[in-house]
């Protein structure tokens, strides 16, 4: 474990209004952070019926939990007010976005960065295609291919042509150039599945998963190292990183009180099946389900959600945050470090729980990234 190389970043998804994040930007960079991560959606993860007061104090400022500014706009803003944090989506997919497209808008945003962008990207959700009138097909074979679209856009300088299951293309030619001469965004993979950390191995240079605990985390990344190794690539070139929600508060006792919240309690429907599986109970969405890949939150009413979450229990809340003390996250982030994570962006979900703990928990966390850079 090499803390002093660990990398911390951090979640940055703006809300409204759009201006107002900005100062927030140059604060994330002047407290030392090395990375900032934007969501690509066009819904979020919590469902509008629990969007209330009695839920959470949020829904007396912001009238929808679905404000969501489109990511490269958001990404624009931050390379045009920052002048070092590297800048990611975190994730982005190909669904609705073609690979060509996405090629370019990529390194459009790292000629504005000047070098400075990660393309964190997965198969999508369904929660931002479907609801939208968006066709849903085998998402995995579907983001293999992109990412193989996007490389041989940026390293060929002739036009060519590609005979695809999803994409054709026929005399493609792709000019723009990174801003470092030779020096291609790296693309970081949300992968959980086999086939996904596969895909990681051989195509990815970095794995960036969310909620999942050290132990599992520890195991992937060996099956990403191995696939690499078979695929004839060095696996120490693969970033391991990981997204990391956090509930954190002074006293313990209050971040246990947010940990048993329905607001918190609703990220846990995007782990998938085998998670559940692990603590003897059954996904609360139905059987064999991939959470964050099948969970369209507009479609459950309250009665029904609240239900649902009730069935979480609060060990899994315990073991897939980071919660506590600042002290206490400190040493799960270094937990997280013994598994083989280098690069962990924090996403402060405190403030969903209560928005009067925005100037408390903002203290804890700069004293957790303190730690780390000091």
């Amino acid at each position: 474990m090499d803390i002093n190389n660990l990398k911390i970043g951090r979640e940055g998804t703006f809300v409204p209004p759009f201006r107002s994040n900005i100062n927030t930007l140059k604060n994330y960079e002047k407290d030392g952070y090395d990375s900032i991560f934007f969501a690509d959606h066009l819904m979020n993860w919590i469902p509008e019926s629990i969007w209330s007061p009695e839920i959470t104090n949020l829904a007396n400022i912001f009238d929808s939990p679905h404000l969501i500014y489109d990511v490269f706009s958001m990404m624009t803003t931050a390379a045009l007010n920052t002048r070092k944090v590297h800048l990611g989506t975190g994730v982005t997919e190909t669904f609705r976005r073609h690979p060509a497209v996405l090629a370019q808008t990529i390194i459009t945003q790292d000629q504005l960065s000047r070098g400075r962008i990660i393309l964190g990207i997965g198969t999508g959700e369904k929660e931002n295609n479907v609801p939208y009138g968006i066709k849903w097909e085998n998402p995995v074979g579907r983001l293999e291919e992109a990412i193989k679209i996007i490389k041989m856009l940026w390293e060929n300088d002739k036009k060519f042509n590609y005979n695809g299951n999803f994409w054709k293309l026929k005399n493609a030619i792709f000019s723009l150039k990174p801003y470092k001469e030779g020096k291609y965004p790296p693309i970081w993979v949300a992968a959980h599945g086999l086939k996904m950390l596969d895909i990681t191995g051989r195509l990815g240079d970095g794995w960036i998963p969310i909620l999942i605990n050290p132990k599992a985390y520890k195991e992937k990344l060996e099956i990403i190292r191995n696939s690499a190794k078979k695929a004839g690539r060095n696996p120490d070139e693969i970033t391991p990183a990981l997204i990391a929600c956090v509930i954190i508060d002074e006293k313990r006792e209050e971040s246990d009180k947010m940990l048993e919240l329905p607001i918190t309690k609703n990220n846990l429907l995007t782990l998938y099946s085998e998670d559940f599986d692990r603590y003897g109970i059954s996904h609360p969405l139905g059987e064999n389900v991939k959470g964050a890949i099948e969970y369209i939150p507009t479609n459950y009413d309250k009665k029904t959600i609240l239900e649902i979450l009730d069935r979480i229990p609060i060990k899994m809340c315990r073991d897939f945050y980071l919660n506590g003390t600042p002290e206490e996250i400190i040493g799960q982030i270094e937990d997280y470090a013994k598994a083989g994570v280098k690069h962990i962006v924090l996403f402060n979900c405190t403030i969903l729980c209560d928005i009067k703990k925005i100037p408390s928990s903002n203290k804890c966390m700069k004293a957790v990234i303190n730690y780390f850079k000091n």
